[in-house]
C-alpha cells in the first residue's frame, strides 16, 4: 500500500505484465482501462500485438503501456509456426523482464500460455472471450472440426492448468471448460462480460422515421451475416425506406464470407456496407436497432454490450454469449439461430411500432449500467490477481 493509501503492485503479487493478445486494437479499445488501473497501481506493463502501428503505439504510450510487438498471429495452426510463436515469445518475455502474463482470445491464451512456462513466468492469468469458431455445435461432425477440437482440447489442459485465474463471460462456457475438464472450477471466475467505459459510450435518442438496423462484427457467416442479408432483402422489398447497414470486414477465419459477397450484397441494395470502422459510436448512434443473428461461440459480444450502452435495443440469437445480455421482449428480442424468417418478423415489429425504438432503448441503457460498467468489472478482474 502506497502513503496515499491506493494499492501499488505489490498487493497484486508482481510489478511487470505482459498483455499478450493477436490484435492490437483490441488492446486499446477492450483493456485500455485495465491497463490504466495497473499502471495506477505502479504495474509496468508490456503490450504484445503483432499489428501495432503508429496509432496503437501513440494510445498505448498515452496509457502508460509500452507497446511489444508480438508474434502469435490469429491465423492457422502450423506446428512449426506455432512452435516458433511459442519460442520468440518466452525470449521477448524473458527480456522484458516480466512476472505475469495476462492473455486473452484463444491462440494468445494457448500459446502465450505454453510461452510463460518455457520462459518460467509463474503468474499467468488467461480470459476466454467465448470459445470461437473451433468449439461451434453447428456442422460439428466434420472429421478435420472434430481433430482440431480434440488438439485445442488438449492444448487448453496443458496451458490452463498453469493458470493462476480463468476468466470466464458466459455459463455456458463455464459448463465447457470446467464441466468438460479443461480448467479446475476453483480456478474460474465468471464475469458479466470485459465492460466498457460507460461515460464514453453515453446514450442518445436513436432514430425512428427511417428505422436504421446495423450489423456490427466480423463478416463470419456463423455471426450470421448472410440471415440478416437475406432479412434485409425480404424487409426492404415491403418497406423500401427503411436501411440496414453492415460494419465490418472480412476476416482470416476460415467461415469468413468472400469480399465479392458482400460487394454484391452492398451493390444491389440489400444493405450498405460500411467497412472496418475504428469507433463505432458514430454508426450506433444513427441507427436504430442492433442486429446480431449470431450461432458463434460468443463470450459476451463487444458490440450489444456497447449498443445497449448507447440506447438502443437488440435482436440476437437465443444462443451461447448473445442471450445473456437480452430480457427478451424488455430491452431486444430473442430469435432461432438460421432463421431469417423469424428475424425479419422481429424487425418488422420496430417498423410497425417505432415507439418501441425508445422504450427498449431505455431498458437497454439501464441494464448496461447495472452489468457492464467496466470500473467494476475490473475491481473483480484485479481482486481475482
Amino acid at each position: 500500500m502506497t502513503l496515499s493509501g491506493r494499492p501499488d503492485a505489490g498487493d497484486l503479487g508482481f510489478r511487470r505484465l505482459a498483455l499478450v493478445s493477436n490484435q492490437a486494437f483490441s488492446i486499446v479499445n477492450f483493456r485500455g482501462e485495465l491497463i490504466r488501473d495497473m499502471v495506477a497501481r505502479g504495474v509496468e506493463v508490456y503490450a504484445f500485438a503483432p499489428d501495432h502501428d503508429e496509432h496503437t503505439r501513440r494510445q498505448l504510450r498515452q496509457l502508460g503501456a509500452t507497446p511489444v510487438r508480438g508474434c502469435i498471429g490469429r491465423s492457422g495452426m502450423n506446428p512449426l509456426t506455432a512452435l516458433w510463436a511459442v519460442v520468440k515469445t518466452a525470449w521477448q518475455l524473458r527480456s522484458c523482464r516480466v512476472d505475469a502474463v495476462f492473455s486473452y482470445f484463444p491462440m494468445p491464451v494457448i500459446l502465450g500460455g505454453l510461452a510463460a512456462r518455457l520462459a518460467g513466468v509463474r503468474i499467468v492469468y488467461s480470459m476466454i472471450e467465448g470459445a470461437g469458431y473451433v468449439f461451434s455445435e453447428v456442422d460439428a461432425s466434420s472429421p478435420a472440426r472434430g481433430l482440431l477440437r480434440s488438439l485445442v482440447r488438449q492444448l487448453y489442459r496443458i496451458t490452463l492448468k498453469s493458470s493462476r485465474c480463468v476468466f470466464l463471460l458466459n455459463a455456458d462456457d463455464y459448463a465447457l471448460f470446467v464441466h468438460g475438464g479443461l480448467v479446475a472450477a476453483e480456478k474460474v471466475v465468471l464475469l458479466p462480460g470485459i465492460g466498457l467505459d460507460l461515460t464514453h459510450f453515453l446514450p442518445s435518442r436513436p432514430p425512428v422515421s427511417p428505422v436504421v438496423f446495423i450489423f456490427v462484427g466480423r463478416l463470419l457467416q456463423q455471426k450470421g451475416i448472410q440471415d440478416f442479408v437475406e432479412a434485409a432483402r425480404a424487409l426492404k422489398a415491403e418497406y423500401p425506406e427503411i436501411e440496414c447497414i453492415v460494419l465490418g470486414d472480412t476476416d482470416v477465419n476460415p467461415d469468413s464470407i468472400r469480399r465479392e459477397e458482400i460487394l454484391r450484397w452492398n451493390e444491389e441494395g440489400s444493405v450498405r456496407w460500411v467497412g472496418w470502422v475504428r469507433d463505432v459510436r458514430g454508426w450506433l448512434n444513427e441507427s436504430s436497432v442492433l442486429v446480431l443473428p449470431s450461432y458463434y461461440r460468443e463470450g459476451i459480444p463487444r458490440c450489444i454490450q456497447e449498443a445497449m450502452a448507447l440506447g438502443r435495443p437488440v435482436i440476437t440469437t437465443d444462443w451461447v454469449g448473445c442471450r445473456e445480455s437480452i430480457v427478451d421482449g424488455v430491452n431486444g428480442f430473442l430469435v432461432p439461430i438460421r432463421s431469417p424468417a423469424a428475424l425479419k418478423q422481429v424487425m418488422a415489429r420496430f417498423i410497425h411500432d417505432p415507439g418501441l425504438i425508445l422504450r427498449m432503448g431505455r431498458e437497454s441503457r439501464r441494464i448496461a449500467e447495472a452489468r457492464y460498467d467496466v470500473r467494476e468489472i475490473n475491481r473483480k478482474v484485479l481482486a481475482s490477481m
